[in-house]
C-alpha cells in the first residue's frame, strides 16, 4: 500500500507548466495514476534542480528525513513519478538525457517504486506512433555521434 506519490517536474518544463496535468491526473487517477486505488493517498510535486539532475539527491533526502521523523510511513510506500516532461518526446522539449542518473539517485537513497511518467496526451501519444517524437529506443548512436532510427 502507497502512503505518498513523489513526482520529479524537469526544472526546465517547470519554468513553462505549473504541474496541472500531473495534479489532474493524480487526483482523477488517470495516466500513470490509473492503478493508485488508495485513497488517503498523499502528493508531493518538486523539480529535478535542473541539469543534471544532481539536486534531486538533497531534495529526496530531505523528504527522508520528513517521512522518517513526521510520519509512521516508509520509503516502500512511497512511489516516485518521474513526470512525462522529463521521460517522453513532446512538442516542447526532449526526453531528459539524465534519467538513468536521477534513477540512480533514488535507487542510492533506497527508494525502489519509481514510476516513468505522468500525464499521458492523447495528441502527444498519436505523435509518437507517427514518428513525429522519436522513440528514444528505437535510436542507434554509433561512433561517429550520428544517429539512425532502426526499423
Amino acid at each position: 500500500m502507497k502512503k505518498y506519490v513523489v513526482i520529479i517536474q524537469c526544472e526546465i518544463a517547470h519554468r513553462r507548466c505549473s504541474g496541472w496535468a500531473c495534479m489532474k491526473s493524480f487526483y482523477d487517477k488517470s495516466g500513470a495514476f490509473k492503478d493508485l486505488a488508495e485513497e488517503d493517498l498523499k502528493y508531493i510535486s518538486f523539480t529535478c534542480g535542473g541539469c543534471c539532475g544532481k539536486g534531486v539527491a538533497a531534495k529526496i533526502e530531505h523528504f527522508a528525513n520528513k517521512l522518517a521523523k513526521q510520519t509512521d510511513a516508509s520509503k516502500d510506500e512511497v512511489a516516485v513519478y518521474l513526470s512525462s516532461c522529463m521521460v517522453l518526446d513532446h512538442h516542447h522539449y526532449s526526453r531528459c538525457p539524465h534519467v538513468q542518473m536521477i534513477k540512480g539517485i533514488l535507487a542510492k537513497h533506497d527508494f525502489s517504486n519509481i514510476v516513468e511518467g505522468t500525464y499521458i496526451s492523447q495528441k502527444s501519444t498519436q505523435k509518437r506512433l507517427d514518428g513525429v517524437y522519436k522513440d528514444y529506443n528505437k535510436i542507434h548512436v554509433n561512433e561517429a555521434n550520428c544517429c539512425t532510427e532502426n526499423r
